[in-house]
């Protein structure tokens, strides 16, 4: 069980996520669905501002002390305390009818994360941790089982997952992921979210993106390093604060950080 300090944020987290799952499953494959494209041609849907407005007004009555920081909405409040929302992470997948997508729900102290919680309906799955806490998956904060990351070593025995290459390349940085990718045992592109939750599990043993806003990583942040693995930016500084994030079960981070280091 979570420290008795952040047990109150994550039952309420939990509330947060079986309200954002109730809208996102009604609207899955709807076709009704609102989709128009941001300034940054990213789609949003009606449903994505529908759970983040919903959570935004619970949180306004159960933490009105709290601020608040999501992915559609102007941030809110003040103070050291701040939730941090991503209503639909894998949009893309929401619209097009894939099943993995997620809502991602963190808790802030400053700098660090101190609650997390990412919920995949579609996939009939909820991953959870609070800081000192552990990890956890499973369908109730009650009825839940223990997350681990996995023993792997060396890269060439590791399994990568990703979200796509062209980021890479981008960023600069797409001979090196190349290059990681050739060294690994297995690479798949899970993405979004559920490279991360994966390795929590210990199915995979690393997972890395080169471009993540706060609100993408916050939640992963938290249930990665209390399963036992390492969440740092691409340079290897540790928090979700970008640029990037690379993930591992800990005993590759420095490995895959070098790796990927642009010169």
């Amino acid at each position: 069980m979570p420290e008795q300090g952040y047990l109150d944020d994550l039952r309420l987290a939990h509330v947060l996520a079986d309200t954002a799952d109730s809208i996102t499953t009604a609207r899955f494959k709807s076709q009704g669905l609102t989709i128009t494209a941001k300034p940054d041609l990213t789609p949003v849907t009606d449903a994505d501002l529908a759970v983040e407005d919903a959570i935004r007004s619970t949180l306004s009555r159960a933490r009105p002390r709290d601020a608040v920081h999501g992915e559609e909405r102007a941030d809110t409040g003040w103070g050291p305390r701040r939730w941090v929302i991503d209503p639909i992470d894998g949009t893309k997948n929401f619209v097009r009818g894939v099943p993995v997508w997620a809502t991602l729900i963190a808790l802030m102290e400053g700098d660090r994360v101190v609650v997390g919680v990412v919920s995949a309906p579609a996939m009939s799955r909820r991953w959870w941790a609070s800081l000192g806490g552990g990890a956890f998956t499973g369908r109730s904060l009650l009825q839940g089982s223990r997350c681990a990351v996995s023993a792997v070593d060396s890269i060439e025995d590791a399994s990568l997952s990703y979200s796509s290459i062209h980021g890479w390349v981008d960023e600069g940085r797409g001979q090196q992921f190349v290059d990681l990718m050739r060294r690994c045992w297995r690479t798949r592109a899970y993405g979004d979210f559920w490279s991360y939750m994966l390795l929590a599990e210990g199915a995979v043993d690393i997972a890395c993106e080169p471009e993540l806003a706060l609100h993408d990583m916050a939640a992963l942040d938290v249930i990665v390093t209390e399963a036992g693995g390492r969440f740092t930016n691409l340079d290897g500084s540790s928090g979700p604060h970008g640029p990037g994030a690379i993930a591992t079960n800990g005993r590759l981070q420095d490995s895959v950080v070098g790796q990927l280091w642009k010169a």
